[in-house]
């Protein structure tokens, strides 16, 4: 009798009847008991369905990385392929002028014109590169510095004042924006 007083009594109860039915006791019937999890079920559909969209979510993330890394690469190619476009377009004109030089060369013998002539290209030539930063290094006179000059050979030096300082200069050197591309070859005091 007891057991039917309890049902009897589990069935007046308003939050048994809310459509969870719960027993405190294994033995007794209905569908769930106190020991199983209620809307476990639920939360391990929405655990699947986050970790789903988390999924997705890096698989695109990463898709999308790797179509930036490949989109840089064929910009940097395209770059170094055009780097020097513009400074070749600017030494055209001196190529142009070096051209009508070398025709006046031929028709002409006047020494001092043809040599006002060339002077006129290097001048413009120099002019180009240092438009585009090119700077030449001054050796003569100075110390010698292994981190600028490459000494090509040491010769002895007349006064005590030349002594590891450059005497003779081989090769200039270069400077593009203030970075050495190119060091001096030189003759070094010793």
């Amino acid at each position: 009798m007891a057991e039917k007083d309890m049902k009897e009594q589990h069935d007046k109860n308003p939050e048994n009847n809310m459509g969870i039915n719960i027993n405190t006791d294994e033995n007794l019937s209905g569908t769930s008991h106190l020991n199983e999890p209620v809307g476990e079920e639920s939360e391990i559909e929405k655990l699947k369905t986050e970790l789903e969209e988390s999924r997705d979510k890096y698989l695109r993330k990463v898709a999308e990385f790797e179509n930036f890394k490949r989109r840089n690469a064929k910009e940097r190619i395209e770059l170094i392929q055009t780097a020097g476009k513009e400074v070749i377009t600017d030494l055209l004109d001196v190529l142009d002028d070096c051209d009508r030089a070398q025709k006046q060369m031929e028709s002409s013998t006047d020494v001092n014109e043809i040599k006002e002539g060339v002077m006129l290209v290097f001048n413009k030539l120099r002019n180009n590169l240092q438009a585009w930063g090119l700077k030449a290094m001054e050796t003569i006179n100075q110390d010698f510095n292994p981190d600028l000059h490459d000494a090509i050979t040491e010769i002895p030096a007349t006064t005590e004042e030349l002594k590891n300082k450059i005497t003779d200069e081989i090769m200039k050197g270069y400077y593009l924006n203030e970075k050495i591309i190119r060091h001096a070859k030189v003759v070094v005091g010793k």
